[in-house]
C-alpha cells in the first residue's frame, strides 16, 4: 500500500469507533452515520495524497463525517422523521468533538450494540460491524454464513434497536453492572470465536482475536475503575501471548504440554500479570479476573508439569462458586486430574455428561477420552475421541483427534 493508503487503513482500525460514535450523535441513526463515515474515509483517500496526512486523522475524519451527515439530514428537510433509532435530548449546537478527550460516545456505541434486547450472536455481529468497522462479508465469513444472510441479520438488529427505542446512552448506575457484564461477555465470545475457529483449515482467526483484543483495550480505557474490564483484558492477553505456539510449522495442533513456552510473548504475559495483581488488590475478583489468574499460572511455569495445579484448582473452585458454568466445571475437572488423579476427574466428567448440560460440546468427549487414556482404558478412549471428532469441523482439531484415535487403537 502507498503511504496514504496505509494511513487510512491505520485510521480505520484505530479511529473508526471514535468517528462513527461522534457522527451518530448528529444522525441518531446508525445506517446514515455509517454511510457518512464511509464517505469520509473515501474522501481521505482522495484528499490526503495532495494535502498530506493530517496530524490528527481521527479529528479530520470526524469533522468530515459529521459534515456529510448534516448535509444528508438537511436534504431530507425533516430531522425528526429520521430519528427513530437513538433517542437523546437534542444538542443546541454541534461542536467539534475531540475523540482523544471525549470517549463517552464510543462507550454509548458499545452499550447500544450489546443491549440485552438483542440475541447474543446479533450483539457480536453488530459490535463487529458498528464498533470495529468490519465489513459485512468478513463478518459473514467469520460466522460461516452467506453475506446476504449476515446483512439481513444486521438489518434486523438495527431495526430491533429502532423498534425498542433503545437509547444511545450509558446505562444508569443501577443498570451498569449487568450491562457491563453483557459487553464483556460479547468481547470474550468474540475472542473465543477467533481463538479456536469452529470450522475451516486454520485453528485461529487472527482478524477476530485482534478485534476482540482491541475492544478489550478500548473498554479498559473507557472504564478504568471497572475491575472486570481489567480482568478480561488480562485474560485475552494471557491467551494471545501463546497464539503462535499453538500449532507447529505444519499447522498441527499442539497440546499445552507440547508447546514451546520460550516462544510465548513475555511482554503480553507481564502486562496481564500487572493487571491481575492490581485487580486482585482492588477487591474480590470476578469471573474474568479469576480466569485470567488461571491462565497466568499456566504461563508462569517453565513447563507444564511444574504448573501450580493446587492453586489453579483453588481458583476454579472460586470461579465455579460465583459462576456455576458447566464449561467451568469441565475445565476444573482437568485441574482435578492433575491434583487428585484421572479417576477422580473422570467421575466429575461423567456427572457433567449425564446431566446433559454440555451435549454436543466437542471438548466434553475429548476431555473424557484423555482421562480414559491416562487410566489405560484405550478402547473406551478411542470411542470418546471418535465422538469428539464427529463434533468438530475444524481441520486442525480433526487432524489432532484422528491422531488420538489411532494412538488409542494401536
Amino acid at each position: 500500500m502507498s503511504e496514504v493508503e496505509q494511513a487510512v487503513a491505520d485510521a480505520h482500525r484505530r479511529e473508526w469507533a471514535y468517528v462513527l460514535a461522534a457522527t451518530v450523535r448528529v444522525t441518531r441513526d446508525l445506517d446514515t452515520a455509517e454511510e457518512a463515515v464511509q464517505d469520509a474515509y473515501v474522501q481521505a483517500l482522495r484528499t490526503w495524497p495532495g494535502d498530506g496526512v493530517p496530524a490528527r486523522p481521527g479529528a479530520w475524519l470526524t469533522t468530515v463525517a459529521r459534515r456529510n451527515a448534516l448535509n444528508v439530514l438537511r436534504r431530507r428537510k425533516t430531522l425528526e422523521a429520521k430519528l427513530p433509532l437513538l433517542v437523546e435530548p437534542e444538542d443546541t449546537e454541534t461542536p467539534d468533538i475531540d475523540p482523544d478527550t471525549i470517549p463517552d460516545d464510543r462507550l454509548r456505541l458499545i452499550f447500544t450494540c450489546c443491549h440485552p434486547a438483542l440475541a447474543q450472536e446479533a450483539q457480536i455481529a453488530l459490535t463487529l460491524r458498528v464498533v470495529c468497522g468490519v465489513a459485512t462479508p468478513d463478518i459473514a465469513h467469520a460466522f460461516l454464513v452467506a453475506e446476504t444472510t449476515m446483512a439481513a441479520r444486521l438489518t434486523r438488529a438495527k431495526k430491533k434497536i429502532a423498534a425498542a427505542r433503545i437509547p444511545y446512552v450509558i446505562p444508569s448506575a443501577d443498570e451498569l453492572p449487568t450491562r457491563v457484564d453483557a459487553v464483556l461477555t460479547v468481547i470474550h465470545l468474540l475472542y473465543a470465536t477467533g481463538h479456536t475457529a469452529h470450522s475451516g483449515d486454520d485453528l485461529v482467526r487472527d482478524e477476530l482475536t485482534g478485534r476482540a483484543l482491541d475492544l478489550a483495550r478500548m473498554l479498559r480505557l473507557l472504564l478504568p475503575a471497572d475491575r472486570e474490564a481489567a480482568g478480561l483484558l488480562a485474560l485475552l492477553l494471557a491467551h494471545h501471548a501463546r497464539r503462535t505456539s499453538r500449532t507447529d510449522a505444519h499447522g498441527r495442533l499442539l497440546r499445552l504440554d507440547e508447546q514451546d513456552r520460550s516462544a510465548w510473548d513475555g511482554d503480553l504475559i507481564a502486562e496481564a500479570d500487572r493487571l491481575i495483581v492490581a485487580t486482585l488488590k482492588a477487591g474480590p475478583p470476578g469471573r474474568f479476573t479469576l480466569q485470567a489468574a488461571i491462565a497466568a499460572l499456566h504461563a508462569q511455569a517453565p513447563s507444564y508439569p511444574e504448573t501450580d495445579w493446587p492453586q489453579i484448582l483453588t481458583l476454579y473452585d472460586e470461579l465455579l462458586r460465583i459462576w456455576p458454568s458447566a464449561v467451568v466445571a469441565l475445565n476444573r475437572a482437568v485441574a482435578v486430574s492433575m491434583v487428585d488423579g484421572p479417576q477422580a476427574a473422570l467421575a466429575e466428567v461423567e456427572a457433567i455428561e449425564h446431566d446433559g448440560r454440555l451435549a454436543g460440546y466437542r471438548y466434553l468427549p475429548a476431555t473424557k477420552a484423555d482421562l480414559l487414556h491416562r487410566l489405560g482404558r484405550d478402547t473406551e478412549a478411542a470411542v470418546a475421541y471418535q465422538e469428539a471428532l464427529v463434533l468438530s469441523d475444524n481441520s486442525a482439531e480433526q487432524e489432532f483427534l484422528t491422531e488420538r484415535v489411532t494412538l488409542t487403537k494401536s
